[in-house]
């Protein structure tokens, strides 16, 4: 994988509009890159993106940066619910109401396993701000959500 060097002020202002909208920078960046695409395919964007958060977070563990690691567990979650709106309805979420909302046709769908998942996430939401959680909770809450990444996954990929 190549890196890219990114300016500083660039980088503030993203942060600021993901803020605005009450997303991660990660969920900000996967959509203004997939905005033109169509549905399927940015419901597998965004899946794939929340494989890497996924990712992102064991890495974060074995650095023991508890916090990232709670984010990114966080924002797979947030994307993998929003991808499979896309995927299904062509609907595009916006608000933690539509998240929320969401997450609720899913468990109704697919079972309780869901609620949990997303509980499970929606601590790590708050463990990054609040700072609070440890470590066996972030290690937890990741396989909870890994779960809820792999199983939308396949049910997108078909």
């Amino acid at each position: 994988m190549s890196s890219i060097v990114i300016p500083r002020r660039i980088i503030e202002r993203l942060k600021k509009e993901a803020e605005k909208l009450g997303v991660s920078l990660d969920e900000y960046i996967v959509e203004l890159l997939t905005r033109e695409s169509d549905p399927r395919d940015k419901a597998l964007e965004y899946v794939d993106a929340a494989y890497e958060l996924i990712d992102q977070a064991r890495s974060e563990l074995t650095k023991s940066n508890i916090r990232q690691a709670a984010e990114k567990i966080w924002g797979a979650a947030a994307l993998t619910i929003k991808a499979y709106a896309w995927w299904k309805e062509g609907k595009r979420l916006v608000s933690h109401r539509e998240l929320w909302e969401y997450k609720d046709k899913l468990a109704e769908e697919y079972g309780e396993w869901i609620d949990i998942a997303w509980a499970q996430a929606n601590s790590m939401h708050t463990c990054f701000y609040e700072g609070w959680c440890s470590r066996r909770s972030v290690e937890i809450a990741l396989k909870h959500v890994e779960r809820l990444v792999r199983e939308i996954s396949s049910r997108i990929r078909g």
